[in-house]
């Protein structure tokens, strides 16, 4: 099958353009509303991601593809591309067929990598398992997907992934590799541990490499011709925060031309050498990270399994890394180590933040202390695989800060208001997002797909304005709107103004349920360095710069924020946090 854009049979490495020509006179809202599209250029890719990882060997096949730092392995693009092809051998010896779900639970490993490609290769669904998962979270997503095969690290950190298993599989001792029967995952077949000496009822991951031979490599080609672009290839769950997780199901298509255009903005190419230290299980590392850097032939640097500042540091000095991946606490991070062990960082350009808005002041000092002069911001969720804005590399630095960037190749935004109407410029609204990004759906859930997905619109269920030059701010979550007292109030003005003491480093505003007002404002502040700033200084520091129903009620200073494990603050346990320890129990307005 030829690899084909819009028009014409095309290849999919490189950029082979000047990086400002998807701009044009595109991502401008149109007739004062906000509403904006993406330019046409470059032309979107029909292809699966076995075609683009077969294009990208037959350029740079002898160029350096995957460095794991703390294991020391190193693939060049054909050496990647001969594991890719043992391992999907492997899985089809396993009984692993077009469409069939195997789910991999693992940090940042060059297993996972090689697992990545080689189900996409043979068409299987490879199902993201969040590597901080328990037992029953872990069972729930196996489940509601029907997974046949699990491929698992032993363990990682405090997780002790083969224990879950057995407790959640108690059969898996007693069965025979691969022919397991389990009451509570009846779909399972198969248990795959990144061991070398496998534990009882589980194939070793190497052993999987070796199981294909000559008869499964030959039903590769014949495979290969039954994908299509369109095809569901990756699931990858939502947090849950209001109920279960929801399984978004992407396809070859969303993600690849995803991958390029995301790594277009940064001018990545086959020279390039990028250090991805956010968790592969995400669509950051998967999608923008790994098939983004491969989509230019550029080498992949991975500085440990799991989020680790100092050994990021070393990754970037070590490998001369021109390109960095992360969310704004991973930095801050990297900058309070940098100051305590300096490193070489000049050879670093560009890279990109995401996750949350970077602080100004952050921001002039990855510029100027690690070299980032050519870092951009990302917006986007899983369910748009995931990026719809993103910053250029030549945007102002407040433009950096205070939005997400400018509207995507070939996708569609609209900012509507709780009639879906179009907002007009400047007016905050629910984002909506419409285009070849946006997922299949969830997964057998067409209920919950029907509600966020609408005419091919994926409503966002976040709140964001458009600029008059198409630059687009978040400023919140529509569920995280408080209403007090029938007043809307938006917590990220709010955040902003509290920011802006020079005792605070970072704020998180949240409402929580209030009797007489329906909902109360609440905010957790983490001090600058210096003495912590005491609450009411802060709220007379509110007072002065904003209306009276406002200014948070309560303010605790705290020493982290609860987050997820890329980093993102999780402000619904901030909520149930602050309600029990004032013992509230008024339920909010609806």
């Amino acid at each position: 099958m030829s690899i084909l854009t819009e028009s014409q049979s095309g290849r999919i490495s490189g950029i082979g353009r000047d990086k400002r020509a998807d701009t044009g006179e595109a991502g401008l809202p149109e007739d004062g509303k906000s509403y904006v599209r993406g330019a046409t250029e470059p032309p979107l890719v029909y292809a699966t991601v076995p075609q683009m990882l077969r294009d990208t060997v037959s350029r740079y096949g002898p160029r350096e593809a995957l460095v794991f730092c703390e294991t020391g392995a190193r693939l060049t693009y054909y050496d990647l591309d001969r594991r890719v092809d043992a391992l999907a051998g492997g899985f089809l010896a396993l009984g692993v067929e077009k469409g069939d779900r195997v789910g991999i639970w693992a940090p940042n490993r060059l297993e996972w990598v090689l697992t990545q490609f080689a189900t996409a290769r043979i068409g299987a669904v490879l199902v993201n398992i969040n590597p901080a998962y328990r037992v029953n979270e872990l069972e729930y997503a196996l489940k509601v997907v029907g997974c046949k095969v699990l491929v698992t690290a032993p363990a990682f950190k405090s997780s002790d992934y083969l224990g879950m298993i057995a407790e959640l599989v108690p059969e898996l001792a007693s069965s025979r590799p691969g022919h397991l029967r389990a009451a509570r995952l009846p779909a399972l077949r198969a248990v795959v541990s990144m061991e070398d000496t496998p534990s009882p009822g589980c194939i070793a991951f190497a052993a999987l490499e070796t199981m294909g031979g000559p008869a499964q490599q030959l039903r590769l080609p014949t495979i290969d011709a039954t994908l299509s672009p369109d095809d569901a290839i990756n699931i990858q769950f939502t947090s849950g925060t209001t109920g279960s997780p929801k399984g978004a199901t992407l396809s070859h298509y969303s993600i690849t031309n995803n991958a390029r255009f995301v790594t277009d903005r940064i001018g990545l190419t086959e020279a390039d050498r990028l250090a991805v230290p956010v968790p592969l299980y995400h669509c950051f590392g998967m999608v923008m990270g790994v098939l983004g850097a491969v989509s230019k032939g550029a080498a992949l640097v991975f500085p440990a399994q799991g989020v680790d500042a100092e050994a990021v540091l070393d990754a970037v000095a070590a490998e001369r890394c021109t390109a960095l991946y992360g969310v704004p606490t991973m930095f801050v991070a990297m900058l309070a180590a940098l100051d305590a062990r300096p490193r070489d960082l000049a050879s670093l350009r560009t890279g990109i933040m995401a996750g949350a808005l970077c602080p100004v002041e952050v921001m002039r000092r990855v510029q100027r202390q690690m070299h980032m002069t050519e870092v951009t911001i990302c917006y986007g969720m899983t369910e748009t695989s995931p990026v719809s804005f993103q910053s250029f590399t030549d945007d102002p630095l407040e433009k950096r800060c205070e939005t997400v960037g400018r509207v995507h190749p070939h996708l569609e935004v609209k900012i509507v208001d709780g009639e879906g109407q179009i907002v007009p410029v400047g007016m905050a609204g629910e984002l909506c997002t419409r285009g070849y990004s946006v997922m299949k759906g969830y997964w057998q859930d067409r209920d919950r797909t029907d509600e966020s997905v609408r005419d091919g619109w994926m409503h966002t269920g976040d709140l964001a304005t458009l600029d008059a030059d198409g630059f687009c701010t978040i400023t919140g979550r529509l569920k995280d709107m408080i209403i007090r007292g029938g007043e809307n109030i938006y917590p990220r003005e709010i955040e902003e103004i509290l920011n802006a003491h020079q005792q605070v480093s970072d704020a998180q505003v949240f409402g929580i349920p209030d009797p007489k007002y329906g909902e109360e404002v609440c905010a957790f502040v983490l001090a600058a360095a210096g003495p912590a700033p005491d609450p009411e200084a802060l709220r007379g520091h509110c007072r002065a710069k904003m209306a009276y129903f406002k200014v948070p009620k309560h303010i605790r200073v705290v020493e982290s924020f609860p987050a997820t494990i890329t980093g993102k603050p999780q402000k619904f346990v901030m909520r149930d946090m602050m309600t029990k320890a004032l013992g509230v129990v008024a339920d909010p307005p609806a």
